[in-house]
Parts: C-alpha cells; structure tokens; sequence
C-alpha cells in the first residue's frame, strides 16, 4: 500500500469511529485494553487518537477462583493505542447480572504478530 493509500485508509478508520463512540457519549460501556483490564464507565468524552474519558468507573477484575472484584475508579483517562475492544452496555441487563457468582480465567494481554 502506497503511503498516500495508507494516509487515506488511516484517515478513513478514525472518521468511523469517531463517529461511532459519538453514539456512545454519556452511555455506559465496557472498555478491554491490550493488557486485558476491562473498565465500566460512563463515556463521556474522547479525541482524535481515541483516548477515552470515563467518568464513575470501575475495573473489573476476573478470577477463576472467585467471583467478579469490582475497584473503583472514579474518573478515567484510557489512552487510544491502549483501547482493544469498545462497547456500549445495556444498563438494564448489565446490572443485573450477579458479578460475584462469575468466575472465569482473566483476558491475557494482546499479542502483535508480525508478517
């Protein structure tokens, strides 16, 4: 891909999904990052490298031995290159679910392989 190609294609991946966290302002989501932490907040802003503030937040830490630990957070600032997976949460369902019956294996971190 010609650096002119990559620039447009680039260009063309951050205009969609500035858009689509613009649909995700003040809602509640669930952010993974590379690391594997899961963080629950409401979004309440963000800019062009997707670095995502989130405000009454809290980490969500898994373990296969016990059940969901919930650490408070409060205000929250995740930086872009370190956002994996973004998604909106249905608050009525999301909530009531019983987090400290789950138990499952933490996400590992996210592995970059090269060509």
């Amino acid at each position: 891909m010609t650096g002119s190609k990559f620039l447009k294609h680039r260009l063309s991946g951050i205009i969609s999904m500035t858009s689509t966290l613009e649909n995700y302002i003040n809602c509640t989501v669930a952010v993974i990052t590379s690391d594997g932490q899961t963080t629950v907040g409401t979004l309440k802003g963000f800019d062009q490298p997707i670095n995502l503030i989130v405000d009454e937040s809290h980490e969500r830490m898994f373990s296969s031995s016990q059940g969901v630990e919930q650490v408070v957070l409060g205000l929250y600032i995740i930086r872009g290159d370190n956002v994996a997976v973004i998604g909106e949460i249905d608050e009525e369902t999301g909530f009531a679910i019983d987090l400290g019956n789950i138990q499952v294996e933490p996400l590992n971190s996210l592995v970059h392989r090269r060509k």
